[in-house]
């Protein structure tokens, strides 16, 4: 059996649970924030996320606006556009979490603020795109409709 003590497991700035306890069907990460950092940029998914405080105090942007979450609160961001979050943390003291979703081989995240779109497929699969050089579906495939 495989463990991680979310209270004092050494974290240079994030650690994988999922895959150090060897799940294949939870994400689970452990953020560990110094004042004046955040996890991520504002940003969605396309599965339901859950943020818990783990320790310290952390702001949390989301589309109604920014709350403050202390150690011991639980939050659900929930799939797509109403789910988008960033998590700060703008005390004078470190700050951890630990955040989970659903494990799926692919991830999809959109990043209002940059207009952009994450594809999270694994390893050298994983690109991000501005919204603005997308390009129509069937692009250079022309004919493809025709049996040929």
């Amino acid at each position: 059996m495989n463990s991680v003590n979310i209270f004092s497991a050494e974290n240079p700035g994030r650690i994988d649970v999922g895959k150090a306890t060897g799940s294949t069907e939870t994400l689970m990460f452990i953020y560990d924030l110094a004042p004046g950092a955040s996890s991520s940029p504002y940003h969605y998914e396309y599965d339901e996320e859950w943020l818990l405080v783990v320790d310290g105090t952390v702001v949390v942007r989301v589309p109604d606006g920014e709350h403050t979450l202390e150690r011991g609160d639980l939050v659900r961001f929930p799939a797509g556009p109403a789910g988008a979050h960033k998590v700060m943390n703008r005390s004078d003291a470190p700050a951890r979490t630990l955040l989970f979703s659903t494990a799926r081989g692919l991830a999809v995240s959109v990043y209002p603020d940059s207009d952009t779109i994450g594809v999270w497929a694994g390893g050298e699969n994983d690109l991000v795109f501005e919204r603005r050089n997308a390009v129509p579906w069937a692009h250079g495939e022309e004919g493809w409709n025709r049996a040929t």
